[in-house]
């Protein structure tokens, strides 16, 4: 029994993160605007009288954006490297 849990202890040591979710500023902006887009529905929702086309059509389709869209798109989104940006790094690393 002494032996599994040392196993497991190696094993533990040994593994690496992979997927490890990192945030630059573009995703804190891009979820900052879905924030912006929140509150304005929820401003919009808020509107009397309850029965306008705001309240009944805008606010939803706003809300909805934010939340399943553009903070789902700002957690997601990684930018890609150009490779013209590792070509011109490598150059300068030759001369």
């Amino acid at each position: 029994m002494a032996k599994l849990v040392q196993k497991e202890k190696i094993t533990k040591k040994n593994t690496k993160r992979f997927g490890t979710l990192s945030l630059e500023k573009i995703n804190y902006l891009i979820i900052l605007a879905g924030g912006v887009v929140i509150v304005t529905g929820y401003i919009a929702l808020s509107t009397h009288p309850w029965d306008n086309p705001i309240a009944l059509t805008v606010a939803p389709v706003l809300l909805v954006l934010g939340y399943c869209v553009i903070i789902p798109f700002g957690i997601i989104f990684r930018k890609k490297k150009n490779e013209d940006d590792n070509t011109e790094q490598q150059l300068a690393g030759q001369s």
